[in-house]
């Protein structure tokens, strides 16, 4: 446990005594779309319907716009304050290529999202970059989440699949999803009669559309969750691991895209190794600390902007 109390004050509640967290480094490893930095080092951030205002005080979490309880059975887990990094980040330092990394982006967290919007997401984030994948995700909320009024400003949760539900193609291109759109349609519309045939309470492992249920995804092995993932479209073996790393608690994950790539290559020569050879080297090398690995990796090197020789 990376906290030592929670205490509830007049306008916020503090996290007292917080080790290995840093908020510029947790969202700016590209795990993250829903959060805005409203000033220097202070964060308005969407998730699971609600929306808090944080930001550090020293070693203390300050957030607004929350209760006690909310902390508790969202936040905490959210931010993954439960685990212990102390002991991820000695594992990984034995690794002294690696431990430079880990030493460069100390306050690294993986954090535990919501599992259809990552999908959803991640699907957007296919050949793009996190300003246009940021502004498409915020379209959607728009449109379809429900309104939050924080400090007189208008913010959008993301939608839950009932409010998405009767999306068109038209409607989902109109939030610059592009090519994306006809997958987004399809996942939305898969996900949604998974749902419908999970409240029946008649769910059936080989039918069509067990396979579109996130929770029965989420509780697969690995290397199964990694294989269902893909059987949405627009959802390839990157962005699997990305929505297992960062919603469904698959930690042995390791999403490799170009800053991962070049961060490799630079740690540790893998020049002509394709995408899919240098994930099977890092899960085979960092083990169930693949995820975390990946986000010091992520973060070092686009913080850098490390380049390689073409």
């Amino acid at each position: 446990m990376d906290y030592k109390a929670i205490k509830s004050y007049d306008d916020y509640v503090v996290i007292e005594d917080v080790k290995n967290f840093k908020l510029k480094h947790i969202f700016e490893c590209g795990q993250i779309f829903r959060f805005e930095e409203v000033s220097e080092g202070n964060y308005v951030v969407i998730a699971f319907g609600t929306l808090i205002e944080i930001k550090e005080q020293g070693d203390n979490i300050l957030i607004y716009n929350s209760t006690e309880e909310d902390v508790k059975n969202i936040w905490i887990k959210y931010f993954d304050l439960d685990r212990d990094y102390s002991v991820i980040k000695q594992e990984l330092s034995k690794d002294t290529l690696l431990k430079e990394s880990v030493d460069f982006g100390y306050g690294v967290r993986v954090l535990n999202q919501d599992p259809f919007e990552m999908l959803i997401s991640f699907i957007i984030s296919a050949r793009n970059n996190i300003p246009s994948i940021k502004k498409t995700v915020n379209k959607i909320s728009t449109k379809w989440g429900k309104e939050i009024d924080y400090k007189g400003n208008i913010y959008y949760a993301f939608p839950n699949i009932d409010e998405i539900k009767d999306a068109t193609l038209e409607e989902i291109q109109e939030t610059g999803a592009s090519f994306r759109s006809k997958y987004i349609l399809d996942t939305i519309q898969n996900v949604h009669s998974s749902k419908k045939e999970e409240q029946s309470g008649k769910i059936d492992p080989e039918s069509s559309f067990s396979k579109y249920n996130l929770e029965y995804i989420k509780n697969l092995s690995d290397d199964e969750c990694h294989t269902a993932l893909q059987e949405f479209k627009g959802v390839g073996a990157k962005v699997a691991d990305c929505i297992m790393l960062f919603s469904m608690e698959k930690t042995s994950a390791f999403p490799v895209d170009v800053w991962v790539k070049r961060a490799m290559i630079h740690f540790y020569g893998a020049e002509d190794s394709s995408l899919n050879k240098i994930r099977i080297f890092g899960r085979n090398k960092f083990g169930e600390s693949a995820g975390f690995a990946q986000q010091y990796l992520f973060y070092y090197a686009r913080e850098n902007k490390i380049k390689v020789e073409e």
